[in-house]
């Protein structure tokens, strides 16, 4: 393909050569060019792309996408200048992969929590009817059966549009995906056709990158900017903002306020959550497998979308009530002695609220809180989460998440300046695995053990290393012949 179809929604200029030039391949890792390909250079937060052009050009590069004027390209490689490679990227690899998003029906979630459980509830109704659903989330990547592999919520725009392309290819109806803050501000999702936007809510978190919470709702707000469709929770503050950026027809949902999608008669157990829900003028049965008011939530957002799919209510509600649930959300192991514990992602302050909140509702004894914060990444949520933790558990212990680059020792300082306000008993135990099994140890039949932060990773970031580390493999070690 030539540049300049490549380059037609973007903005450019041509510093040497000419945009009639074939390339054959895009790659914006220097590692990662072939022989007459486009390289794109990308301005990172920790390395420049420009650096590498001289990688690229030995590797083979047909052309140069840059930022800036650069210096020591030889003369017949052409060099074009955008404003911003990272939309440029975006728009060129839509170009190349032949616009897929165009042929299938798309579905973004977007919020700080509740996205990966939305999309599983969107698919498993989805393929209740017989329709074939792409996932593309922070669990995992699927097409159909097939499980791929994934490193972030959202993949850069080269992937994401790769992985479409391979969608279509495999006559992919409907993509269900998870559309991280990040994502929208890095232009990573720019160029897919999304026909139906969700929103679940907006909390604090992802301040070490966004800085303030009113840019960390601009960029949310971005998606709805772009649906056709967009369904919105209405009890939360950022719910009216997300509406009125909304381009096309709106769904509300709430529990709290008036909407178009309404839950009452909320039940929540230790086996799941029922709920009535109301929707023009009818009255219908809800069943979900996940304790908590939370999954009233993440279920309305998805009944929303699945209307909007041109799913039948009777099948939305049937799939609803099929889902399992989704590995490391709420995820309950329990032992032969009566001990419970939970499993859960819950890595931002409103999200352990409402995982200690959904507990709070069926314990019999009290909570054990095990529970840390990731280094490396926005420092001043580390004493808000220790608070929550100590005002609504029996015990807390403080421990490792991933640490990352940062001294562990001082993470866990940060977190316990919050919870010794709060007057609960707690201890501090850099090692997770002794932690877990540090918890288990204290707790006495009718007890529930909340397990949070990392879910379903199957592994812990040190400085120097990555290992395997499954909270729920550890917890049922930890419980050995006592598990059920």
């Amino acid at each position: 393909m030539k540049l300049r179809e490549l380059l037609e929604q973007i903005p450019y200029q041509i510093i040497q050569g000419s945009a009639e030039t074939e390339v054959s391949t895009i790659a914006y890792d220097s590692r990662k060019v072939e022989r007459g390909g486009l390289f794109v250079a990308i301005s990172g937060f920790q390395t420049d792309g420009h650096k590498f052009i001289p990688m690229a050009v030995e590797k083979g590069a047909a052309a140069i996408l840059a930022e800036h004027a650069v210096e020591g390209v030889p003369e017949n490689i052409p060099v074009l200048v955008t404003e911003n490679n990272r939309a440029a990227l975006a728009a060129a690899a839509a170009k190349y992969y032949e616009d897929p998003t165009a042929s299938m029906q798309v579905m973004g979630v977007t919020g700080t929590n509740g996205k990966t459980t939305t999309t599983y509830l969107v698919r498993s109704v989805l393929e209740r009817i017989g329709r074939k659903t792409g996932l593309v989330g922070t669990i995992e990547n699927r097409i159909g059966d097939t499980v791929i592999p994934t490193e972030r919520t959202t993949p850069e725009s080269l992937e994401l549009q790769a992985l479409f392309r391979r969608m279509t290819e495999e006559r992919v109806e409907d993509v269900v995906m998870e559309v991280s803050s990040h994502s929208l501000d890095l232009h990573r999702v720019d160029g897919i056709h999304f026909d139906v936007a969700v929103f679940t809510n907006l909390t604090q978190d992802h301040l070490d990158y966004h800085k303030t919470m009113e840019n960390y709702k601009k960029a949310k707000g971005l998606l709805f900017a772009r649906a056709d469709k967009s369904v919105i929770n209405l009890d939360d503050e950022a719910g009216a903002y997300m509406a009125d950026c909304a381009k096309g027809s709106v769904m509300t949902y709430a529990i709290d306020h008036p909407a178009d999608l309404r839950a009452e008669d909320i039940s929540i157990t230790a086996e799941g959550t029922a709920f009535t829900l109301v929707y023009e003028g009818g009255r219908y049965g809800v069943r979900l497998h996940t304790p908590g008011r939370f999954s009233v939530y993440n279920a309305l957002g998805a009944i929303g979308a699945c209307l909007y799919l041109g799913a039948p209510m009777e099948e939305i509600l049937a799939g609803l009530a099929e889902n399992p649930g989704v590995s490391g959300r709420f995820q309950t192991i329990r032992s032969k002695k009566g001990v419970q514990a939970i499993v859960d992602y819950a890595h931002t302050p409103d999200g352990l609220e409402n995982v200690l909140n959904t507990a709070a509702e069926f314990v019999k004894g009290r909570i054990i809180t095990v529970f840390g914060c990731g280094g490396d990444r926005d420092k001043t949520k580390r004493p808000i989460m220790g608070r929550i933790a100590g005002e609504r558990s029996g015990y807390c212990i403080i421990t490792s998440d991933n640490p990352r680059t940062e001294d562990p020792e001082q993470i866990l300082r940060d977190v316990e300046a919050g919870t010794k306000e709060t007057g609960c008993p707690y201890e501090k135990q850099v090692d997770r695995r002794a932690a877990i099994c540090r918890a288990v140890d204290l707790a006495k039949p009718g007890d529930v053990i909340v397990i949070a932060g990392k879910g379903h990773e199957t592994y812990q970031i040190f400085p120097d290393r990555t290992i395997h580390f499954d909270d729920t493999e550890e917890i049922r070690k930890a419980f050995g012949e006592d598990c059920l």
